[in-house]
């Protein structure tokens, strides 16, 4: 066995070719040869030494080189295929040079200035993978570069290589400078007063061309799903679809669509099961705000696109509320509208604070001098005096107010699912009216099906209404819809307010655990913990919270909390629940 110390390191590995070498050779030899020498001459090597790279070899058409970072052999790649695009632009197809570019990151061996190794190999199997004119990179490369380059990528999936083992995790930069990317480039279109998304067509990776309907009839699927939030501006399929095949930059699909939010994905299929992948893009970032991927069965395709639609929805929703409320907090305060000071509003909501309830409520009035028909705006006082009600901060003449615009939303006949909700948890909570709320819920999740929100305040009014049963279905409902929201405090506590109807003292429990552990300082879930510690006979744990709560709620008492409980429509569970508190000790 030889001793000789192996020189390995970490480096970028940057292959490139020229497409139709042979062809071009064979047309003209000499010429070829001379265009080359002086594209390299010209801004070839030139570039490779200012972004700090080493050329390795050169082999005919080819060439090898190391950079020591990720990031400047990508910056390379970009600017060497831009300015051959603009060489190109006034020579003929049949005589332009155009270089296929594959580059990879990892581990390399160093042996007489020569590199070796899979991550080289693969480096060029990423080359001959790239469009003329095109960039390929590895899942790796592409996961050190996104966030640093105002560069956006198309997921080519994985793909299977030659001798290599494992399929390849293949990214290709979208340039806009491919013979297929030829879209007409006009002046921005201005973006709508409300989140605005475009569905693109999903790339089909299952290897089988007749499989484009089923790919196709997806992307149909989620685009008419999601076309159901009315609080979300949504490009027809027909527009969209005009990027089929064409590998686009999201900057260029925003100017064109006024988009500000992209949906992007593919779809593989292997025997009788399916994968779908999905990213959520920021187009004015390049940020990405979600990405997920979805397994099933191929047995029946169209309840398979009715759930992956539905998930889709579902689990971008939160995201989309997320970034659009801190796009309106950064906004210059002159130039607020009513859709951002509700943005704005939600924000302060969601402090769990006094002061940020009524922050929220004084945002909403500004919102509704502007807009007096903004129901979302009029619906969210309602939740807000909710909030100030659980924490005795709210006088009878706000809590009238909040009644009154729900009713106002109810019978507006806009049919807005987060308005409606909203209105019918306060007509159900605070009007003591729990058909009027109910029937507004159902209104709500007729319209959106996937609002996990709507589903959740459907559960919470039946448990407050001594419906003990009736809640689970649509708090689960909630939950499988929205596995990772932010509010998901909210589902939890409803269960645990439905175990206590039921009388389940211990089942409650454990969920009011989970809420409290996800949001300690969401109200409703302290005092029902409180409730629970006091019927279980665990005063030690009770005395422990109600040490915290004057540290939360510092003016918070039983009398207090007697006009909370108030929202219960069976005289004997808001018996129960305000004796779980006197045992747990909560002074009165």
């Amino acid at each position: 066995m030889s001793g000789e110390r192996v020189e390995r390191r970490l480096a970028a590995v940057l292959a490139a070719d020229v497409a139709g070498y042979s062809r071009l050779m064979e047309a003209d030899e000499e010429g070829t040869l001379a265009a080359l020498r002086a594209i390299r001459r010209e801004f070839g090597d030139p570039k490779i030494a200012e972004h700090r790279g080493r050329i390795v070899k050169t082999t005919g058409d080819g060439l090898l080189v190391e950079f020591a970072s990720v990031v400047d052999a990508v910056r390379y790649a970009v600017e060497v295929q831009r300015a051959m695009a603009e060489r190109n632009a006034d020579i003929t197809p049949a005589k332009r040079i155009e270089f296929r570019i594959g580059i990879n990151v990892g581990g390399i061996i160093i042996e007489d200035g020569d590199i070796f190794g899979d991550d080289v190999n693969i480096a060029a199997r990423l080359e001959a993978l790239a469009e003329p004119g095109g960039i390929c990179i590895s899942a790796a490369a592409h996961e050190q570069v996104r966030d640093r380059l105002d560069l956006a990528f198309d997921d080519l999936g994985e793909q299977q290589v030659k001798n290599i083992t494992r399929p390849v995790r293949t990214y290709a930069v979208a340039l806009g400078i491919s013979p297929r990317a030829a879209l007409p480039v006009g002046a921005p279109l201005p973006l709508p007063d409300k989140p605005s998304l475009a569905v693109l067509p999903f790339q089909n990776m299952t290897g089988d061309a007749e499989q484009e309907y089923f790919v196709d009839g997806m992307v149909e699927e989620i685009t008419t799903e999601i076309s159901r939030l009315p609080w979300l501006f949504v490009i027809a399929r027909n527009s969209a679809f005009t990027y089929k095949g064409k590998p686009v930059d999201v900057k260029q699909v925003a100017r064109e669509l006024g988009v500000r939010y992209v949906l992007e994905g593919s779809v593989r299929k292997a025997s009788n099961r399916v994968r779908i992948t999905g990213q959520l893009i920021d187009t004015m970032t390049g940020a990405h705000i979600w990405a997920d991927r979805f397994d099933g069965a191929l047995d029946d395709i169209f309840e398979l696109q009715d759930r992956f639609a539905g998930n889709v929805v579902a689990a971008i929703e939160p995201k989309l509320r997320l970034a659009e409320i801190e796009r309106a907090t950064r906004k210059p305060t002159e130039s607020l509208d009513a859709y951002d000071l509700y943005l704005r509003a939600l924000a302060e909501f969601h402090k769990l604070t006094l002061a940020g309830y009524r922050a929220c409520v004084m945002l909403l009035r500004l919102a509704l001098e502007i807009d007096p028909s903004y129901m979302p705006a009029a619906g969210l006082v309602g939740w807000c005096r909710i909030r100030q009600r659980s924490m005795g901060a709210v006088t009878q003449e706000e809590i009238g107010e909040a009644i009154g615009l729900a009713r106002r939303v109810i019978a507006s006949g806009k049919d807005d699912p987060d308005a409606l909700w909203m209105a019918g948890f306060a007509v159900a909570a605070l009007g003591r009216e729990p058909a009027m709320g109910l029937s507004a819920i159902e209104r709500a999740v007729a319209l959106n099906p996937n609002s996990a929100l709507g589903w959740s305040t459907a559960g919470w009014v039946q448990a407050i209404n001594n419906r003990p049963e009736l809640p689970i279905e649509p708090l689960e409902r909630a939950m499988r819809l929205s596995p990772l929201d932010p509010l998901g405090y909210l589902f939890t506590a409803g269960f645990g307010y439905a175990h206590f109807a039921a009388r389940r003292y211990d089942t409650a429990m454990e969920w009011v655990d989970r809420s409290l552990g996800e949001q300690t300082g969401f109200a409703p879930a302290l005092y029902l913990k409180l409730a629970l510690c006091g019927h279980l006979g665990q005063l030690e744990e009770g005395q422990r919270w109600v040490r915290r709560v004057p540290q939360l709620y510092p003016e918070l008492t039983v009398a207090i909390l007697a006009a909370f409980a108030d929202a219960f429509e069976s005289g004997d569970l808001r018996a129960d629940y305000l004796e779980g508190l006197r045992k747990a000790g909560l002074p009165g």
